[in-house]
């Protein structure tokens, strides 16, 4: 199914509104009607072992998609068992600076994912996520090589449409979606934008919107799959409501120098 980009006059915003609400929609009643059908099941059961066995799920996404490894680990309503993995770790914990953060170069570069690797809390079992619309840039691909190479399954989120239409930036040759065990469309078209209005630029992204959309689909299945077994999923509350902090603090402690917060 595509969804083809709309085009619209200059001074018809609220006609835009309503087109790019109906872009959004239609994706959102597409990876609905997937995951009805059983098309997240294979990564929904790779995650939920994981979590049995008392491993972690490790999330990363660079630029605009890491909003998909925020929505994945660390946010009320979802799995303590989580960790996110982020460019900057390689300031916060590597030997990078703040200046080397600047710019798009670092996540094209296929030679910053070993440091990354290595500075991250990674143990056997653990089952990495990686977002990127692109799918092409170098440090996606290389951390999800290295998570092969180390034995690990790999879940993609990506947008079919555009990453097979651009060239990979990787040395190898390789997309993500080569690479990882099991690819999730995302839906979002070639460039991301939905709307073309005057002057021709194109407006109205929605990779980060379906992309967190189905981060929460993949937290739902893993949830009632574990309480399914009579067990009661590892959750986290809001910090916000009563109780929150020590409900969350008393789950984390079981994944201590696993999981990182805060950053």
């Amino acid at each position: 199914m595509t969804h083809p980009e709309i085009s619209t006059a200059p001074d018809s915003f609220s006609s835009m509104v309503g087109d790019y609400a109906e872009q959004v929609q239609a994706r959102i009643s597409q990876l609905a009607s997937m995951a009805a059908a059983g098309g997240l099941d294979e990564a929904i059961t790779m995650m939920t072992e994981a979590i049995e066995s008392g491993a972690v799920l490790q999330a990363f996404g660079t630029g605009h998609s890491e909003a998909f490894a925020m929505e994945i680990a660390g946010r009320a309503g979802g799995l303590i068992a989580t960790n996110k993995i982020a460019l900057r770790d390689l300031v916060l914990r590597g030997n990078l600076t703040v200046d080397d953060l600047g710019g798009s170069g670092l996540e094209r570069d296929p030679t910053i994912s070993d440091q990354l690797w290595d500075i991250s809390p990674i143990h056997p079992g653990d089952v990495v996520l990686i977002a990127s619309n692109s799918g092409v840039n170098g440090s996606i691909v290389s951390l999800a090589i290295r998570a092969k190479k180390e034995g690990h399954s790999v879940i993609a989120v990506t947008s079919m449409q555009h990453t097979m239409q651009v060239q990979p930036k990787h040395p190898s040759g390789q997309r993500l979606s080569d690479v990882a065990d099991v690819v999730i469309d995302n839906l979002a078209p070639y460039g991301d934008a939905t709307l073309t209005p005057g002057g021709g630029v194109p407006v109205g992204s929605v990779s980060s919107i379906t992309s967190a959309f189905i981060a929460q689909l993949l937290t739902i299945g893993v949830a009632e799959r574990i309480a399914a077994t009579g067990a009661v999923p590892p959750l986290y509350l809001s910090a916000n409501i009563p109780g929150g902090d020590e409900h969350n603090s008393g789950l984390e402690a079981k994944y201590e120098s696993r999981i990182r917060r805060g950053t």
